[in-house]
C-alpha cells in the first residue's frame, strides 16, 4: 500500500448483473487488504441473491431505506447509520423499500475481485 488521494470519477459508476449501480472508491492490487465501492439500488429494486467466495463485507448504509435478507438470518430492515455484517461465503441480497435510492458503501476484506462473486439466480 502506498500514501495516496483517491478521486473517484462518479461518471465512472456502472450497472451490474446484481441489480445495482457500483462505484469503486478503492479497489487496486496496491491494497488487496481491502475494497471500497459505493453501491445504489433504486426503488423497489431487489438486488440478486449471490455470494462472495472468501470475502467478508460490510455494508454501511448512508442514505435510504431497505430489507437486507442474510443466510441464517431473519430479513432486517435497515437504515441510513447502519451497518450490515456479512461473513465470507454468506447468501444474500437487499431491497430497497423507500422512495429514494439506497446507498451504502460495501467494504470488502480481501478486496472485491469480480471472480469471487457468485451468482445464485
Amino acid at each position: 500500500m502506498q500514501a495516496q488521494v483517491i478521486h473517484p470519477n462518479p461518471s465512472d459508476e456502472y450497472d451490474t448483473e446484481e441489480r445495482c449501480y457500483i462505484l469503486e472508491l478503492s479497489n487496486s492490487d496496491n491494497d488487496e487488504a481491502l475494497s471500497v465501492a459505493r453501491a445504489r439500488v433504486l426503488p423497489g429494486v431487489t438486488t440478486a441473491w449471490h455470494r462472495v467466495a472468501g470475502t467478508a463485507e460490510r455494508y454501511v448504509i448512508v442514505d435510504g431505506r431497505g430489507r437486507v435478507e442474510l443466510e441464517g438470518l431473519e430479513a432486517v430492515d435497515v437504515k441510513a447509520g447502519d451497518v450490515v455484517v456479512i461473513p465470507p461465503d454468506c447468501a444474500q441480497r437487499i431491497e430497497n423499500t423507500g422512495d429514494g435510492d439506497l446507498v451504502f458503501l460495501a467494504l470488502c476484506t480481501p478486496r472485491f475481485r469480480s471472480e469471487r462473486y457468485i451468482h445464485l439466480e
